[in-house]
């Protein structure tokens, strides 16, 4: 298991999330490999097929960062893909899958060391859970 090197997808909001990935390389701040960024105009815009779409297609972790709540640009949209993930989670659970693998975060754009530190905390969760069980069952 050593060699398990996990694909976390990370849904990031543009105005929090994803300036927060830019603040933390702006400080070269490391963090881990495994998670690949996928930027989005706000986390409201996830949906859950697209959440589950993404363990289909391999991920072995997939969290949703948006802005800090009450903060949102576009006012609820973080607390829409709040309660989006929270329902995935339940539907996770349903399917004997690790409803752990999924997890949302709030941070502002200025937070680049937080930003880093849930991508290694995140990515250290997954290895500890090993391959989804589902990994490449869409392909």
């Amino acid at each position: 298991m050593s060699d398990f090197k996990p694909k976390i997808i990370a849904f990031c909001c543009y105005y929090c999330a994803y300036a927060a990935a830019d603040v933390a390389g702006s400080l070269r701040l490391q963090y881990a490999p495994e998670v690949r960024l996928i930027e989005m105009p706000c986390s409201g815009r996830v949906d859950p097929v697209i959440l589950l779409k993404a363990f289909e297609e391999g991920a072995d972790g997939v969290y949703v960062a948006g802005c800090l709540e009450g903060d949102c640009h576009f006012l609820k949209g973080n607390l829409r893909a709040k309660k989006r993930v929270q329902y995935v989670q339940e539907k996770l659970a349903e399917l004997g899958i690790e409803p752990e693998r999924l997890a949302m975060y709030n941070l502002s754009g200025a937070q680049g060391n937080v930003f880093a530190r849930v991508a290694d905390e995140f990515t250290q969760r997954i290895k500890q859970l090993g391959p989804s069980p589902i990994r490449g069952c869409g392909r």
